[in-house]
């Protein structure tokens, strides 16, 4: 039957239309599945950048760095700022391990490049072309160290010495040598697990200007 349909007496012609076809309503639950898609590769797409190239998380491992750092403590690694800025003398800093690239050190920074470290049993001195007759370390952060050490170390211009916190239990410059600039990943910038020692730049430390023992 013709929707339009009239009797041959109307003086107009008749008209007819074909009914456009029918249309299945869009299912709400392929909505929320194509939304959640789209959604999941937005996310992706803004997370994997700052994964890879500005912050990752990093859990600790070890007694090295106590008593500043504890065992399966959960940090997120600051892997922008080394773009910019050189490590500084008493940054907390997380490098691949020369040994063994696959692995994660995390040690504090004692010399930089181009100084001459001497460590006699639990002195540290470094001697640098501001201090040439050289300075003793001041190391507020040292948990344990024995007067078992006694080295000399002269750095390259891409190398820096770091020790852990720790040092009686503590596999670092002392034992597999210098650190090159381009193993290190990032400094630590925020401690989140335990919630109660939760903060911003743990273990950080400002020497003064030679920091130097008076």
């Amino acid at each position: 039957m013709n929707l339009f349909s009239q009797n041959s007496k109307s003086p107009n012609p008749p008209i007819s239309q074909t009914a456009p076809p029918a249309t299945e309503p869009t299912s709400s639950t392929d909505g929320s599945l194509s939304e959640i898609l789209r959604f999941a590769i937005i996310a992706l797409l803004i997370v994997l950048p700052i994964r890879w190239f500005v912050a990752q998380p990093f859990i600790v491992s070890g007694a090295s760095m106590e008593d500043t750092f504890h065992h399966n403590e959960y940090l997120i690694v600051d892997q922008l700022t080394y773009h910019f800025e050189e490590p500084e003398r008493g940054d907390v800093v997380i490098f691949r391990y020369p040994k063994d690239p696959d692995k994660y050190f995390i040690k504090r920074v004692i010399g930089l490049p181009g100084e001459t470290i001497t460590i006699d049993g639990q002195t540290v001195s470094i001697t640098n072309a501001t201090n040439p007759n050289g300075f003793e370390l001041t190391e507020p952060y040292v948990y344990s160290m024995e007067e078992t050490t006694n080295l000399t170390r002269t750095l390259k211009t891409d190398e820096y010495f770091v020790m852990g916190d720790n040092r009686d239990h503590s596999s670092d410059s002392r034992v597999w040598g210098a650190l090159e600039r381009d193993e290190i990943i990032g400094r630590a910038f925020m401690r989140l697990f335990p919630f109660t020692e939760a903060d911003l730049f743990p273990g950080s430390y400002e020497p003064d200007s030679n920091n130097a023992k008076s």
